[in-house]
């Protein structure tokens, strides 16, 4: 996990790249019926609009409050990688509705009940896609990115 403000970022953006590009993907392919090959270029045109909102949100709202929100479920003390899990529930729980409603305004007809239903339908997807892929494959990467000074941190605190 990120040890300074640098790898902080880096993490962040890695992780909106892949949550929102994957969520997007999904959200295109319920408008248009299904996955076809377009569906992965289509929601590019979608991704400078809403990567820079997810990270914004991520870094000045989501963080702290999903943090301390996790705590109130977990302990410091327990295995690091319930801390993980739980902590990346509670952005879900965070980021959804509101990266639900930012879409809803944007891209349908907004409303209420078109909110709470791209909500209903988003939040399964995004828990399953956070904690089965979006979040182990942005952690591989960080990991590799940062491995040599990982390390050296990892001998320090020994």
């Amino acid at each position: 996990m990120p040890q300074t403000k640098v790898q902080n970022i880096v993490y962040t953006v890695i992780m909106a790249i892949i949550m929102v590009y994957g969520m997007i993907v999904y959200n295109v392919a319920l408008n248009t019926g299904g996955v076809t090959n377009a569906t992965f270029v289509m929601a590019l045109h979608e991704m400078p609009i809403m990567m820079p909102i997810a990270i914004v949100l991520e870094f000045f709202v989501v963080e702290k409050l999903a943090t301390r929100l996790a705590f109130t479920v977990v302990r410091p003390t327990d295995r690091p990688q319930v801390i993980t899990y739980a902590i990346s529930t509670m952005i879900v729980c965070i980021m959804c509705p509101t990266m639900s409603l930012i879409a809803t305004l944007l891209f349908k007809e907004p409303s209420f009940g078109t909110w709470v239903q791209t909500w209903g339908c988003n939040m399964p997807m995004a828990l399953i896609w956070q904690l089965l892929f979006a979040g182990p494959l942005t952690r591989l990467i960080f990991r590799n990115i940062f491995r040599g000074q990982l390390n050296a941190a990892a001998r320090n605190q020994h």
